[in-house]
């Protein structure tokens, strides 16, 4: 099997995605001295507990492959999360606050992820949306 975000992106939801990558990250140790010895006695276990681990290649490109994966379940999530908020009542300075964004910010990245939307969604999200804030 080839590890692509495309392959993942079908067998993994965004929690199971978020979890496996969050497995794999703890256990890279981030650690650049492969291909060394040290003396270890072979009985004594205290001696390999602040090691670590090291991810083989299989598992690297599938933590890289995994990143991508959760940015685009998570990037296709903005929209409804968006729209969820206004239909609720929330106001664009309430919205941009929980996307770290100006008002007006918040509002255009709406408008541009209605792009991606069929046109009847898009219409009914900018009526939603209203006038764009000032600020």
């Amino acid at each position: 099997m080839h590890i692509t975000p495309e392959a993942l992106e079908r067998e993994f939801s965004l929690p199971t995605a978020a979890t496996r990558l969050d497995f794999l990250s703890r256990r890279d140790t981030g650690g650049a001295a492969l291909n060394t010895v040290a003396a270890v006695d072979e009985d004594d276990w205290s001696a390999i507990a602040g090691t670590g681990t090291s991810l083989d290649v299989e598992e690297a490109l599938e933590l890289l492959a995994l990143g991508e994966v959760v940015s685009r379940k998570a990037h296709d999530s903005r929209l409804t999360g968006m729209r969820a908020a206004l239909r609720g009542g929330a106001g664009w300075d309430q919205v941009a606050r929980a996307l770290g964004l100006t008002p007006a910010q918040a509002w255009d990245v709406f408008q541009g992820l209605l792009t991606e939307t069929d046109a009847d969604e898009a219409a009914s999200a900018r009526r939603l949306a209203g006038t764009r804030p000032a600020r």
